[in-house]
């Protein structure tokens, strides 16, 4: 009788663990997790990719960004303008999962966690624009000419 007690109470322990940890855990959380991938290229390739302020590498390149926030991407490659693109946060197709599923604790569990979220544009591609060449002003007098300089230029 004493052992048939033991496994009930063990029993009742591990189903009540198994509803407990599939409560605490959102459906968008475990469907495709709390960070995302999104491809950054750029024409030329090799160009500086930093997001929030932080580098990811070199063009092209596949950053894992956190789907709680909004990001914002900078693209620069010396004698090119730096180009600058923001990559925002949206409501995930997941969320139907959880208000079906797993209620207003999954709903809950993602939000904190991210995984309610989904980012967009998924990929970003930037053509960089070539820097215009310092431009020389004709109106400026010339440079004057060193003493030193000027006696081998005379000699001539």
């Amino acid at each position: 009788m004493e052992l048939t007690k033991i496994i009930q109470t063990v029993r009742g322990a591990v189903i009540s663990s198994v509803c407990l940890v599939l409560l605490s855990t959102g459906c968008a959380t475990i469907m495709h997790g709390t960070t995302q991938d999104v491809g950054i290229s750029s024409s030329p390739t090799g160009a500086v990719v930093s997001v929030d302020n932080k580098p990811q590498g070199t063009t092209p390149v596949i950053a894992a960004l956190s789907r709680k926030d909004n990001h914002i991407v900078k693209i620069e490659l010396p004698g090119y303008q730096p180009a600058e693109s923001t990559i925002t946060r949206g409501t995930s197709r997941w969320v139907l999962g959880n208000l079906l599923f797993g209620g207003l604790i999954g709903v809950v569990v993602d939000a904190t966690s991210g995984g309610l979220y989904a980012l967009t544009p998924e990929q970003i591609s930037a053509t960089l624009t070539a820097s215009p060449a310092p431009k020389l002003d004709a109106s400026a007098p010339p440079t004057a000419i060193p003493d030193r300089l000027r006696e081998p230029i005379a000699r001539r």
